[in-house]
């Protein structure tokens, strides 16, 4: 009896040994699968501090800004919903072109979000609204808003979504090249002094880009003064007359032209050209009369690849400068490396 009752302690200190070892190995399940929940915290594009649960195992993300990191820091296997725009341009989404669609980066459709069941919805700041995070908090479903069209924010949002994703060498390989570009531009122009005025027109007619658009971003970072930089808002309308007035020295003109990858012609944007150039009483501006009118395609405009614009804007701006650089071969340079996919399309005009 004794013996019996010998045995039955032991077993119990077994078993309690044995349970005290599971609880020592954090996160680990008994079968040896890595089940650890991780809470950080990260600051999104409005400044808001959120706690973020992970890992992220399953995304939708409603912009193509957005979907250019993760697929630049390889997680683009982390998808499961886009937005439609991702599905009309299927050259340069090749291996997303098939996942389901939410509706627009503006408007997505969240019962379909919530039939997809994702960790996480990456937006816009600013949109959807805050009706987004009423609809799908709920769920389980964090939205983190992150822009990555602002070339001041975009090496913080990077880095962001690269500790949100486990992502972090990838982000640090991503910032590091983009880090890299800016500063040979800033060198390259650290000695110039004179520069030229710049009207810089964005997608809709007569609404220039002032201080804190993307815009005006690419504008100075090229070297150009932007005839708008005394406004107090991001896009401003301004008059026929006031461009007239002000008589840039050169213009630029943004188009929101889609699928440009897919592009051979530049018929589009040679149109648009035209438009702008012959515009009532505008033959009286320099930048007519010399023909210093360029439009560049929403692609390289703003958002990952506005170091792509800044730099044709740079070579427009200063074309002894910039004589033996050829912003194709940056460009050429970011789809091989980041994006997976080969070099195509047309993005400007007059081409260099």
């Amino acid at each position: 009896m004794e013996l019996l009752v010998i045995m039955k302690r032991t077993l119990i200190v077994q078993v309690v040994i044995l349970f005290l070892f599971c609880l020592s190995v954090p996160g680990k399940a008994i079968t040896g699968q890595d089940n650890r929940v991780e809470l950080i915290k990260v600051q999104d594009a409005q400044g808001t501090t959120l706690e973020v649960r992970l890992p992220v195992k399953k995304l939708v993300v409603l912009t193509s800004d957005a979907l250019e990191i993760v697929r630049a820091l390889k997680a683009e296997d982390l998808v499961v919903g886009i937005n439609t725009g991702i599905v009309k341009d299927p050259l340069f989404w090749p291996r997303l072109k098939h996942r389901p669609a939410v509706g627009r980066w503006s408007e997505p459709n969240y019962e379909l979000i919530a039939e997809l069941n994702p960790d996480m919805v990456i937006s816009y700041a600013r949109h959807p609204g805050a009706e987004m995070e009423k609809k799908l908090m709920p769920l389980g479903i964090r939205v983190i808003r992150l822009d990555f069209y602002k070339i001041r924010t975009l090496e913080k949002e990077v880095k962001t979504l690269g500790r949100i994703l486990k992502k972090e060498k990838e982000a640090k390989e991503l910032t590091a090249w983009y880090q890299r570009k800016l500063s040979w531009v800033r060198e390259k122009l650290k000695e110039v002094n004179d520069r030229p005025a710049v009207y810089v027109e964005s997608y809709t007619g007569y609404h220039t880009t002032g201080p804190g658009s993307g815009g005006n971003e690419i504008c100075v970072l090229a070297g150009g003064h932007n005839i708008a930089s005394n406004f107090s808002i991001p896009y401003p309308q301004v008059t026929p007359e006031w461009v007239l007035a002000n008589n840039p020295d050169v213009i630029i003109k943004a188009t929101s032209l889609s699928n440009c990858y897919a592009m051979a012609d530049p018929g589009p944007l040679r149109t648009t050209r035209h438009r702008i150039m012959a515009r009532p009483a505008w033959d009286n501006i320099r930048a007519i009369k010399e023909g210093r009118v360029y439009v560049m395609a929403g692609d390289i405009w703003t958002g990952p690849r506005a170091i792509i614009g800044a730099s044709y804007m740079a070579k427009w701006f200063y074309p002894d400068i910039f004589k033996a650089f050829d912003p194709k071969e940056l460009h050429r340079e970011y789809l091989e490396r980041f994006q997976g996919i080969k070099y195509q399309g047309v993005y400007v005009y007059p081409s260099l």
